[in-house]
């Protein structure tokens, strides 16, 4: 009964985002109190919520000030030199965008962090996306799933945590899947070219002048294949494509559209810029990167450290200060409101015992014939699990009965720790990970939006990995 509500719950939850019915702080707060009472321990809710809150907590406060902190640096123009380097390196070309997405993403996330990898991915690309009407669920289904795979690096968390759960060495799980993780990172770069030809065949290519200087409109946010975009203020345009001599998409925006107030990335007049304090900034960015890789102090104090000497230096002034803080408060809400509610759904999910009766029921399914085949079976299993609960939960849970599975059948718990990663690219984009709401938060983009664009894609990227592992020998 309890696997039944488990898999009723998350279904139900992601029907009513993806089909806009409920926003996700309502649907991720609401429907898991609801089957709380049809599991019959309503009366235990508070402990449940309590304990979600709890975990989570220093969570929200490291994205609370980390997100100050990154909204300082783009106030103070820290990544306007970024912005502009490649606008003029991709020509305001959609296709080159779109790859050069997938790549900064990529190098962003050697920090193993997927918070601060969407902070600054989406800190330098949104400006080319609002700017260019680009669909904005290209940048963030592109930026999860490059972020997705190289959350496999040891120190990024997967991988430490099937080798703490298994006791075996992360390099051995780590190094070996290499060749099939480069082919699963070449396979979301060759994803961003193709949805960069559409970008480019839906708007054209414009010269970096003809980028600067168009009249700002309302945003593309969501865009179908061989359709129109989101409706909002005014649907998005093809003036890019006009601009080149090009065909544009469907409807064209109102003349009356309102001014593009969030393009701040490449004004070079904004009131908030601090060009004699540019390399303070730029040493105190690395510096604090560094120390979170090294792991010199827990990530919530340094990011609180850097808010606070980013603001202090660069607006010395209180009421500047206050102004800055403001400025950012709705991301803070949004973000940190949504990792909150999304405690609420983990704490029901763990607390009613749902998740492991569903992880229960999914293992017992797996047919006897299938024993000597337990790699394929653990890498198949990695994507549902991984997306329908924590990283933790999986491999401290569900992981060690999987690879004593296998071990029955003779095989090694080394290439079951192996499989077990190849789900990274779609977990990033499921809703009880916190780091997805900053990204689709900071790219002003619906959850819902974001997850029916992306979820197809990342699963064909995770097959793909798990296929080239096969195929190299390696699972």
């Amino acid at each position: 009964m309890l696997t039944i509500l488990g898999f009723a719950m998350i279904a139900t939850f992601l029907v009513l985002i993806m089909m806009k019915k409920m926003s996700p702080i309502a649907a991720l707060v609401l429907i898991p109190a609801l089957f709380c009472v049809f599991v019959g321990k309503g009366a235990h809710l508070g402990d449940y919520v309590i304990d979600g809150v709890s975990s989570l907590a220093p969570t929200a406060a490291m994205l609370m000030f980390a997100i100050v902190y990154f909204g300082v640096m783009i106030d103070v123009g820290l990544f306007d030199p970024i912005v502009r380097a490649i606008l003029r390196f991709c020509k305001a070309d959609p296709m080159r965008i779109v790859v050069g997405t997938a790549l900064l993403a990529a190098i962003v996330s050697l920090d193993g962090d997927g918070s601060t990898t969407f902070m600054i991915t989406v800190s330098a690309m949104y400006p080319l996306y609002k700017r260019l009407k680009m669909s904005l669920v290209v940048m963030t289904g592109v930026a999860a799933m490059a972020n997705g795979v190289m959350n496999t690096l040891p120190w990024g968390g997967p991988t430490a945590r099937a080798a703490t759960a298994l006791k075996v060495d992360a390099t051995d799980i780590f190094v070996p899947m290499i060749p099939a993780l480069a082919v699963g990172l070449l396979a979301v770069v060759v994803l961003a070219y193709v949805l960069g030809l559409r970008e480019r065949r839906r708007l054209g290519t414009l010269t970096l002048d003809e980028a600067l200087v168009r009249e700002p409109e309302s945003e593309t946010v969501l865009v179908a294949a061989g359709s129109g975009t989101k409706s909002g203020a005014g649907a998005g345009t093809g003036a890019g494509a006009a601009a080149a001599g090009h065909d544009g998409c469907e409807g064209a925006a109102a003349p009356d559209a309102e001014p593009d107030d969030d393009f701040q990335g490449l004004d070079p007049n904004r009131a908030t810029l601090r060009p004699k304090l540019y390399w303070f900034n730029a040493l105190l960015t690395v510096a604090l990167l560094t120390a979170m890789i090294m792991e010199l102090l827990p990530i919530p104090v340094l990011f609180l450290i850097g808010a606070a000497l980013a603001l202090t230096v660069n607006f010395p002034h209180i009421p500047d200060q206050k102004a800055r803080i403001a400025a950012h408060a709705d991301n803070v809400l949004n973000v940190s409101g949504m990792v909150f509610a999304a405690a609420v759904f983990t704490g029901v999910l763990t607390g009613t015992g749902m998740v492991d009766h569903m992880a229960n029921w999914l293992v017992d399914t797996i047919p006897d014939g299938m024993g000597p085949h337990m790699g394929l079976v653990t890498g198949l299993l990695s994507l549902p699990l991984t997306y329908f609960m924590s990283n933790d939960g999986f491999y401290f849970g569900i992981l060690p009965v999987l690879a004593e599975a296998g071990q029955a059948h003779g095989v090694s718990t080394i290439e079951i720790a192996r499989a077990s990663i190849v789900g990274q690219p779609l977990h990033m984009s499921s809703p009880l990970v916190p780091a997805v709401y900053v990204l689709v938060g900071m790219a002003k983009v619906e959850f819902g939006d974001h997850t029916r664009f992306v979820v197809k894609w990342a699963v064909l990227t995770s097959l793909i990995i798990l296929a080239a592992g096969i195929l190299f020998g390696i699972i």
